[in-house]
């Protein structure tokens, strides 16, 4: 049975939590905090571009497949993105962009279709409410 879509007013009140912590105006909050984050943040983005192609994995939280393309189904595979739960939750909030974090080591990504850029700040998110490379909407 799939698991139900999440809702973008799910995906904000899992991360408002954390919000102060990466903007470096709290400490960390309780692990159980970071980690629903975390969990929900990354299956939003697996719900919002489905597949098998790329595995994004945010230790000990979690790791999703998304993408659309060629699937892999045993061992490691091809397109993988690895980071820490901080780095991933400031890309999908949009406070710290792709290009920055792969520059300074805050994130591995292998296999030429594991660059996110497009699909993240994930827009609920965002300050903007949209992603990058999405229009504003009219009005």
């Amino acid at each position: 049975m799939p698991a139900q879509p999440i809702p973008a007013e799910e995906l904000r009140a899992a991360v408002e939590p954390v919000r102060a912590w990466l903007a470096g105006e709290a400490e960390q909050p309780p692990r159980a905090a970071v980690g629903a984050a975390v969990k929900t943040s990354a299956r939003w983005l697996a719900q919002q571009a489905p597949g098998r192609s790329v595995e994004v994995r945010v230790p000990p939280h979690v790791a999703v497949q998304c993408i659309a393309g060629p699937r892999h189904t045993r061992g490691t595979p091809p397109n993988v993105v690895e980071t820490d739960a901080a780095t991933w939750l400031r890309l999908a909030t949009g406070t710290l962009d792709w290009a920055t974090a792969a520059a300074d080591g805050k994130l591995t990504a292998s296999g030429n279709r594991a660059d996110l850029s497009g699909h993240l700040p994930l827009s609920p998110l965002s300050p903007s409410g949209r992603h990058r490379g999405q229009k504003p909407s009219p009005g």
